[in-house]
């Protein structure tokens, strides 16, 4: 296969796996109400549908990255999906709302398998200063699911019942599965010497340099073996993978996933105070584990970056307050202005749509202004987008409400390209299935984070009253909801905000060290050993 052919299948696989996990989340939310009615389930059940994803998805992404980083990311690209697609059709088969949590549970672990894989693929295949447009692509795709989503869920639900929107998953899940386990062969090809053409490691975009032996091709595109690991045939035995520290950050992670999910129903309670604690507690372990093991789950070159934090704070501000924002916009288009659910979307659609245009947009302008201008510039879009939708009242027309989405999705749809660009371009490939798994995780906390941070704010906001809150979710009336969404929008406000004085530690330009296919330097020097680092100077050289 040539590279330009597995180019394009790679960015398929990519961008198709990205928009049946989108469209997911969408259709489930329209789904869930004919869910219940159907296999007459409490609304706590219904709500677990949507949190045993979540938390398996959450607590399971770096370490889904870090498997494919060692065994190839088609290859659990194709796992993932393959999985995704059957648990999906379970689902659609599930005869009660037990097996439906169940199953989403273990579709939640395919799709941790499935994300981080999404972004490695794309980094081993293409060199980094040709990253821009292909996550532009993805980015754009994900904004027409999430857009298209609910629209077709309703559609779906409403003539074939919930079970249906499951069953949409299947055959685009069977088939880029079968393709990407297909693009995996055939870089695993024996070559003219006898010597697979890629290792499971990369794929066969990093090719060896020319007049290279086939010793030396093959140490350039797997890598040696980790401490303890033996190599037999080309494929490297499963050592070094910090399993304690996978376990010390799945505890953090469920823990805080948990509890921002209990926050908005119950507050703080001895449960959510102690899963709290809890968090804190696991992720100051992970922390002293990782600062002492010889193979940490998240190596330093990832973490030590400056870069790759800024991005990921940069990613966590944005998704908190675009959710939280959504959140509250919601409450505010129904219960105030009293708009149906379908008027309610099309008041949304300028977001969709400006997330879709922005997308390819934003990757000529991070290469002509440099990642720290663009993205500066648009988080400001997007604070200046919840500020004026904070103004809004009763009295508000469509225009102005249109206004404040446009410039939250110009902002966020320009945020995402540029942040996970920054966040793929400054890791080697041997570690991109980490980083991609550290930008889900962001992108996966973000909005939990901003929902909860949305929900208690107007709780402790709103003069509360008899009947305001009624049992089974936050809900208030519109007389004690609409004076407290100005101080609660303007707080989201600030958060997009605080993403921007971090985006102000991104990278001037696309390119670095002056090299854009140069990979960043290892912070410690714990993370390779000298022959390790070879190993990815030939595979860039040969980017």
């Amino acid at each position: 296969m040539t590279a330009r052919r597995l180019q394009r299948l790679v960015l398929t696989g990519s961008i198709t796996g990205a928009v049946i996990v989108a469209l997911d989340g969408t259709v489930l939310t329209v789904a869930q109400p004919a869910l219940q009615r159907e296999l007459h389930a409490s609304f706590a059940q219904v709500q677990w549908t949507s949190t045993g994803y979540l938390i398996a998805v959450a607590s399971l992404l770096v370490f889904a990255g870090r498997l494919g980083d060692r065994y190839g990311h088609q290859q659990l690209f194709a796992l993932g999906i393959l999985g995704f697609g059957a648990t999906s059709a379970a689902i659609g088969l599930a005869p009660g709302v037990g097996w439906v949590i169940g199953l989403r549970v273990a579709q939640g672990i395919f799709g941790a398998l499935l994300q981080p894989a999404t972004l490695g693929m794309l980094r081993a295949t293409y060199p980094p200063d040709q990253l821009g447009m292909p996550l532009a692509l993805r980015t754009s795709a994900i904004g027409l699911a999430a857009a298209a989503g609910p629209v077709l869920g309703g559609a779906l639900v409403a003539h074939w019942g919930w079970r249906s929107v499951f069953f949409l998953n299947v055959a685009p899940a069977c088939l880029i599965g079968a393709l990407a386990w297909a693009a995996r062969a055939s870089t695993l090809a024996p070559a003219p010497g006898g010597v697979p053409e890629a290792a499971t490691g990369t794929t066969a975009g990093a090719a060896a340099t020319s007049g290279a032996s086939a010793t030396t091709q093959l140490a350039a595109t797997a890598g040696p073996p980790a401490a303890g690991a033996t190599a037999t045939g080309g494929a490297r035995v499963a050592a070094g993978l910090d399993l304690p520290g996978a376990c010390l950050l799945a505890l953090a992670l469920v823990s805080l996933v948990h509890t921002l999910v209990a926050l908005p129903e119950t507050g703080w309670t001895v449960v959510t105070a102690l899963g709290g604690a809890v968090a804190v507690f696991a992720c100051g372990a992970f922390i002293r584990h990782e600062r002492r093991t010889a193979s940490p789950l998240v190596p330093l070159s990832v973490v030590g970056s400056p870069a790759i934090a800024s991005a990921l704070v940069v990613l966590l501000s944005a998704s908190a307050a675009l959710f939280g924002t959504l959140f509250v916009s919601t409450y505010f288009l129904q219960d105030v202005l009293a708009l149906d659910p379908l008027e309610c979307g099309l008041r949304v659609l300028p977001l969709a749509v400006l997330m879709v245009l922005s997308a390819p947009a934003s990757a000529v302008l991070q290469r002509r202004y440099g990642p720290r201008r663009t993205t500066m510039a648009a988080m400001t879009l997007l604070t200046l987008g919840i500020l004026v939708l904070s103004q809004l009242d009763r009295t508000s027309t469509a225009p102005a409400i249109g206004a404040g989405f446009l410039l939250l999705g110009a902002g966020f749809g320009t945020v995402m390209v540029t942040a996970t660009a920054v966040i793929v371009r400054h890791v080697s490939t041997d570690h991109a299935g980490v980083a991609g798994g550290l930008q889900q995780t962001a992108m996966n906390i973000g909005p939990t984070l901003g929902v909860a941070t949305a929900t208690l704010l107007v709780t402790l906001t709103t003069p509360t009253t008899a009947g305001d809150h009624p049992p089974g979710g936050p809900h208030w009336t519109a007389e004690a909801f609409f004076p407290a969404m100005n101080p609660t929008l303007l707080t989201l406000a600030a958060v997009a905000a605080t993403g921007a004085l971090a985006a102000a530690k991104l990278p001037r330009s696309t390119t670095a060290n002056g090299d854009p296919r140069q990979p960043p330097a290892v912070a410690g020097g714990r993370d390779r050993d000298p022959s390790e680092a070879a190993g990815a100077a030939a595979m860039t050289s040969g980017d």
